[in-house]
């Protein structure tokens, strides 16, 4: 499934994120929280997740024969990152869609980023000189966020929904997002909101300067058919 992402000032579509989705005969749609853990820990999240590369190559690649052109953000699990030759995976699904970089934004969570730092510095920097957009995604829930926006080298950060769900009743809620706006400008990197639900909340964060942001008050994760239908139609 694909879900929107708006340029907070201009209000047009400038991307979308990638979500996946297991669907069940009987129990119908399961919640990744369900599933994604389990196949994080029986390592299955890695040919899961090289499915989900080609994926969104695949229909990057319907989109711009279609005429369109916006980024779309997959997420990379931690597993994924361990790969040695994950730089040339990318590359070769890229390749094997016929999509250049600019159409592919990969979202790592902060407790991704932990471990072996210098393989992970080293493969973020190949996939960088590859072209590809990097960002930080459910930020500030983690514990050294400050450490990895100095060594690794990365474009976005995502405001984790935790923090916009309570704007504008919880007022420290308004402060850490204002913060991470603020912080985030002044190391040159964009601001993403996630899970931006109310006009209230949208209101703040554009009073913030927020870059853009995604969630359920412009719309839920859709099929890619129904996501061109909807705001790809002439």
């Amino acid at each position: 499934h694909f879900q929107p992402q708006v340029d907070m000032a201009s209000g047009r579509l400038i991307g979308t994120e990638a979500l996946i989705r297991w669907r069940d005969p009987d129990e119908g749609l399961i919640s990744p929280a369900r599933f994604i853990p389990v196949a994080e820990e029986t390592g299955l999240i890695v040919p899961i997740g090289e499915w989900v590369l080609r994926t969104a190559c695949a229909q990057a690649r319907k989109w711009q024969d279609a005429g369109h052109h916006f980024t779309i953000a997959v997420n990379l699990s931690a597993r994924q990152l361990q790969q040695a030759d994950l730089p040339q995976r990318v590359a070769a699904l890229m390749a094997e869609a016929g999509v250049g970089p600019d159409w592919l934004e990969i979202e790592l969570t902060e407790s991704t980023l932990a471990g072996d730092h210098v393989s992970t510095e080293m493969r973020l920097r190949a996939l960088k000189e590859l072209g590809i957009t990097l960002s930080i995604d459910d930020f500030g829930t983690g514990y050294s966020s400050l450490a990895y926006l100095k060594r690794f080298p990365i474009d976005v950060l995502k405001i984790d929904q935790s923090f916009v769900r309570d704007i504008p009743q919880d007022r420290n809620d308004m402060e850490i997002a204002a913060t991470i706006i603020a912080m985030a400008h002044t190391l040159k990197l964009r601001v993403v909101a996630e899970g931006v639900e109310t006009p209230e909340q949208l209101a703040f964060l554009k009073e913030q300067k927020c870059d853009a942001w995604q969630g359920y008050l412009f719309s839920k994760p859709l099929p890619a058919d129904e996501f061109t239908a909807r705001f790809l139609s002439d």
